[in-house]
């Protein structure tokens, strides 16, 4: 039996799917970072504290607790039928303007990274810790900078040594940046050390945009955008060879959406062979402009970049949609994971299990089974044999997620999640 088979099957054995979210996010209190901090750094950390006011509402209201307090937390994800976390940063981190999934200004001439990484790591060991309050049920994601390789590449050890299962968070590279692009040779020592320890990279939403600069319009620009720019990452490491060089090396695209994958994948196999230097050869035809600008890189790579997708890489499908879930067969069923992207407004929580009805209804449960559960556990490492109590207990129902939604149940509070807001206006709308 297959890794997919064998962990679909241990989540659909009892009548309970057993959930696991692979988005969630995230992180210490400010204040809770000091003890994770140098000695000669406390100084440098109280005045940065004293300095630095939050623009972030939902990390200084009375809500924010559900990023740090364990018992609040656990609770709550119980209360949503989850039974297991994937951990994405949410917090500010010490010495940083902003919380981390964004471009961070200023750059790397400024002066401050090795505050900066000193920060990181505070919130590294604060992960780890937190994580070890519920054994087995949250993956924590290290974080790392692109500006010093070497670093990166140490942190990355001292994460997977400190039992941080969830991987490593890969930062953006957009122009403006101050480090190299992701294709650039720079980063083949993170490759490799990813790949040796077995350290699944993710990319999540968010880091990789550009900076847009002060304008009303420029928060419009991002949400437009901020996909695409994600997305990116994926043909960057196809075609810099990166999977090529690197078979085990395991890579997760989270909160990018689902249904752009067979249309970009397809788009990414119709270049490949059009600069292929074979490309529509016959005795007396003229190399094309394709030829041209790519025979030489493609000449390195022996699949196609559907292959490479297929044998590597791996779907966050936060509160994925009922159309992304009918495409399921044409991204791969064992390539996507679901999330709640817990505590974010514009997650499923606290409405997963409404979720779940909508987007799942109809679906042979083995293959929901895997989607929620068990391509996660396969990825992340969890143990389903451990999950099956809690899951025995909190689960969601297979025969209750098999009763389809209607537009009348979605709780007016859930709106605030675009799934339901779509399926609430197609249903106004007769579609």
């Amino acid at each position: 039996m297959t890794d997919t088979a064998t962990a679909t099957a241990a989540t659909s054995r009892a009548d309970r799917y057993t959930v696991i979210s692979a988005d969630c996010h995230g992180g210490g209190d400010i204040p809770d970072y000091r003890p994770y901090l140098e000695r000669r750094l406390l100084d440098a950390f109280d005045a940065w504290c004293a300095d630095f006011d939050n623009p972030y509402d939902d990390l200084r209201d009375t809500d924010a607790y559900r990023n740090w307090d364990h018992d609040q937390r656990l609770a709550e994800l119980e209360a949503d039928g989850v039974a297991a976390e994937v951990i994405f940063p949410n917090t500010v981190p010490p010495f940083f303007p902003k919380p981390s999934l964004v471009l961070q200004p200023p750059g790397a001439s400024d002066g401050d990274l090795d505050l900066r990484w000193a920060g990181l790591h505070a919130h590294n060991r604060w992960l780890a810790d937190f994580c070890t309050e519920a054994p087995g049920r949250r993956a924590g994601i290290a974080q790392i900078l692109l500006h010093d390789v070497d670093r990166a590449v140490a942190e990355v050890r001292w994460a997977h040594a400190a039992g941080l299962t969830g991987g490593v968070l890969l930062p953006g590279a957009p122009p403006g940046s101050g480090v190299a692009p992701l294709y650039a040779p720079d980063y083949e020592p993170l490759w490799a050390t990813c790949e040796q320890l077995g350290v699944p990279i993710n990319h999540h939403s968010g880091s990789a945009a550009p900076d847009y600069g002060p304008y009303p319009e420029a928060k419009v620009m991002f949400l437009l955008e901020v996909t695409w720019w994600a997305h990116r990452t994926l043909w960057h490491l196809i075609f810099a060879g990166v999977m090529e060089r690197h078979p085990d090396l395991q890579i997760v695209f989270t909160e990018q959406g689902t249904a752009w994958l067979p249309e970009q994948l397809a788009t990414l196999d119709y270049y490949h062979q059009r600069m292929s230097a074979s490309a529509g050869a016959t005795p007396g035809e003229e190399i094309s402009q394709e030829q041209i600008f790519g025979a030489e890189v493609m000449a390195k790579l022996g699949l196609r970049p559907s292959e490479y997708f297929a044998r590597q890489c791996h779907v966050g499908s936060s509160f994925i949609r009922p159309h992304e879930v009918a495409m399921r067969h044409a991204v791969g069923v064992d390539k996507i994971m679901w999330g709640s992207d817990f505590p974010h407004r514009e997650g499923c929580w606290p409405y997963s299990h409404e979720h779940l009805r909508l987007a799942f209804a109809g679906v042979d449960a083995t293959e929901v089974a895997a989607m929620v559960g068990g391509n996660a556990a396969r990825v992340y490492g969890f143990d389903l044999d451990a999950l099956a109590a809690v899951a025995a207990r909190i689960g969601p129902r297979v025969d209750e997620m098999a009763v389809p939604l209607p537009p009348d149940e979605i709780p007016a509070a859930a709106l605030r999640c675009p799934t339901f807001a779509a399926a609430a206006a197609a249903a106004e709308q007769g579609g």
